[in-house]
């Protein structure tokens, strides 16, 4: 075995999927999948510890802290725990612990949440500041959007006078989970792959957006005090009991264990019987009740030694494929989809299951007919695992991917590259028009306020619009009776109507957003790829929507800041008949198709590029850039060895770090008005 490529490989996959759970909150894969690609690699580094890269991101804890929040310095780290998947990993970590030194009631065994672990920090029994865990020593201060969940206290009842700092985890229960997707799938919206990430993702909002945190109804549940013993606990049931006589919302499934025995119990118990919580657990947690002795345990860089975390394995079954339907996504892509014969699995009956790709069906051999064995973690859509192949008759039938659009058949596009197959007819596919819509009336779009998610979906419903030019072209009395839902903790799904006031304004802002600038139109476009920032770098170089259109592949990926992929994304976009009509649709109307661009006072940044980070206090980061295009320069949304300029305002993030290692100048707010002061 070539151990040193199996390591690189194993380092790219955990990193991938990593930045997809931790700051993406968007997983491709299981916890149970991702922990045993640790594990293995683990297991390697020990073995080779000559091949180990000491500084990777399983030496350390969390994930990345986002630029959206101010960063919180953690005064106790906030470590991970480390995982055993088995009976003897757990007996291991019994006889590391010296079991002989205790006595009775030696530990407690809890569920562990599968949430969004942050801290809180009481003053005198008033709650002052929230955080999350970012990557256990710096968090993202979440104060105000924490405040919005009802079950946090905000003042605590008999509370200890002083500083008091306790932990948990931030969730969604599965009751609140299921009506949240009810609504997004009612809104034309992708669901929530599980509670975790809907949760992650929903606390991790910004200021303008956190109301959706009161809407969707988040939950807390603590288990930890930092330093415990400076108010006279010194057992974890302690702490427990201590947490819930303040008014600090405690999980029932606990129990005292007094050895190994009894933690396998509690283990085997709760494997079938957490079906039975309103909430998603992925394993146990096992920890020494005495608190004395957690300092003379200790613990690594990045987890205790006193408690450890038994992963339950993902449940598995087997059934058969009877067809293998295709789902376009909201940016044109094709998705493979197993519909089976009906199979309980976790609690629930199973009926379908993410392929994925082409590629991963090619890989596993997967065909029509094959029986399969399927799993489900927690809450995330099954997945075909592997197929039986000892089960074939010879009667299965190979899958090919489809040459056009099952949606509206446009002709299916392979971007060089990718693994997935797309639609590029974004300007009519009926399954990816209910996510155009949504995205064109948005503010870096034409920013039609009043046309949001529900809306939209509404709209696309009633049959009144086939493409997205025909928004210009509904009456009044189109709009008047449309639904659009309201979602609030405690409350069933509201629908509201749309009343005469309210389509007037919709009237009003659809008429007004004609005269929107070029780069905001190609934002609009909602082409693959392409931000608003790629949106700018695009319209700056050509300066009109007929010099796009005729525009080479190489020519568009010639332009700094974009990439071969987005080129070949822009290129297809305008090589498609239907985008083409729209364009001329909008041509007819009067849409602005060129020349908005900040006009050039001179040249003074002439082949300098700009990137801003952080938040400034004179001005925003888009005045900031048409202020750098005034002057003839380049505003991109990446820093790379060929940046010149990084602004940094306050709450920077990951470009300034990675604009230090390219050895980019760096200028703070003051600096960038005296090198823009005409």
């Amino acid at each position: 075995m070539d151990y040193e490529s199996r390591l690189n490989e194993l380092y790219n996959l955990i990193e991938h999927h990593a930045k997809l759970y931790y700051d993406e909150d968007a997983p491709e894969i299981s916890d149970f999948e991702y922990d045993a690609l640790v594990k293995e690699l683990k297991e390697l580094e020990k073995n080779h510890p000559e091949l180990a890269r000491k500084d990777f991101l399983t030496h350390k804890v969390g994930g990345n802290v986002s630029e959206l929040f101010a960063k919180v310095q953690h005064e106790t780290p906030m470590l991970s725990l480390d995982n055993v998947f088995n009976n003897e990993e757990l007996e291991n970590f019994f006889t590391r612990i010296n079991l002989e030194n205790f006595k009775a009631e030696n530990f407690v065994c809890e569920m562990k949440i599968d949430g969004l672990a942050v801290s809180l920090i009481y003053e005198d029994g008033i709650f002052i500041r929230g955080a999350t865990r970012g990557n256990g020593w710096i968090g993202e201060d979440v104060t105000a959007n924490l405040k919005l969940i009802e079950s946090v206290p905000k003042k605590l009842k008999n509370a200890p006078a002083g500083r008091l700092e306790v932990r948990g985890e931030v969730l969604m229960t599965l009751e609140r989970f299921r009506a949240v997707n009810e609504i997004r799938t009612q809104r034309g919206e992708n669901p929530f792959a599980n509670p975790r990430n809907a949760a992650a993702g929903t606390l991790r909002q910004s200021e303008k957006n956190n109301h959706v945190i009161s809407e969707r109804g988040l939950d807390i549940f603590l288990y930890y005090i930092v330093d415990a013993q400076k108010f006279g606990i010194t057992k974890q049931s302690e702490v427990l009991k201590s947490l819930a006589a303040w008014g600090l919302p405690v999980q029932s499934a606990w129990e005292f264990c007094e050895n190994l025995s009894d933690a396998q119990n509690f283990i085997s118990k709760w494997q079938t019987e957490r079906e039975k919580l309103n909430y998603v657990t992925d394993g146990a947690v096992v920890k020494l009740n005495d608190l004395t002795q957690w300092q003379k345990i200790g613990a690594t860089s990045h987890a205790p030694r006193w408690a450890v975390a038994y992963k339950y394995p993902p449940e598995e079954a087997k059934t058969k494929i009877l067809e293998i339907q295709i789902s376009v996504g909201r940016t044109g892509v094709l998705t493979p989809v197993a519909v089976l014969e009906p199979v309980r699995l976790a609690g629930t009956v199973v009926q379908k299951a993410s392929l994925h790709n082409a590629d991963e069906i090619a890989r596993k051999d997967i065909r029509v007919g094959d029986v399969v064995k399927v799993r489900k973690a927690a809450e995330i859509i099954p997945e075909v695992v592997e197929v039986d192949k000892n089960s074939r008759t010879g009667n299965e039938k190979i899958f090919k991917m489809p040459e056009r659009c099952p949606a509206c058949n446009s002709e299916i596009v392979k971007i060089q590259g990718e693994v997935a197959f797309r639609c590029m007819n974004r300007a009519s596919c009926p399954a990816q028009l209910k996510e155009s819509i949504k995205y064109f009336a948005s503010r870096d779009g034409m920013n039609i306020k009043g046309l949001g998610n529900t809306l939209a979906a509404s709209l696309l419903k009633s049959g009144k619009i086939k493409i997205l030019s025909d928004i210009y072209k509904l009456k009044l009395e189109d709009w008047i009776g449309l639904e659009w839902t309201n979602l609030k903790k405690g409350e069933k799904i509201t629908v509201r109507k749309v009343q005469k006031t309210m389509a007037e304004s919709l009237m009003n802002e659809i008429e007004n957003s004609k005269s929107r600038p070029f780069v905001n139109l190609i934002t609009a476009l909602g082409i693959n790829e392409v931000g608003k920032n790629t949106a700018g770098l695009i319209a700056q170089h050509f300066g009109n929507v007929d010099a796009m259109i005729n525009a080479s592949e190489e020519e568009i990926a010639s332009i700094e800041g974009v990439g071969p992929v987005t080129a070949r994304s822009v290129y297809e976009f305008f090589k498609t008949e239907e985008n083409l009509n729209l364009i001329n649709e909008f041509r007819k109307m009067n849409f602005r198709m060129s020349g908005d661009s900040a006009p050039v006072s001179e040249n003074r940044f002439e082949n300098k590029i700009f990137v801003f980070t952080g938040t400034l206090a004179t001005m925003t980061r888009e005045e900031a850039g048409e202020k750098v295009k005034s002057f003839g320069g380049k505003v991109s949304n990446s820093v790379s060895k060929k940046t010149s300029y990084l602004v940094a305002g306050d709450k920077t993030g990951s470009k300034l770090i990675k604009a230090e290692k390219f050895g980019v100048k760096i200028l703070n707010e003051q600096e960038f008005l005296e090198l823009i002061k005409t």
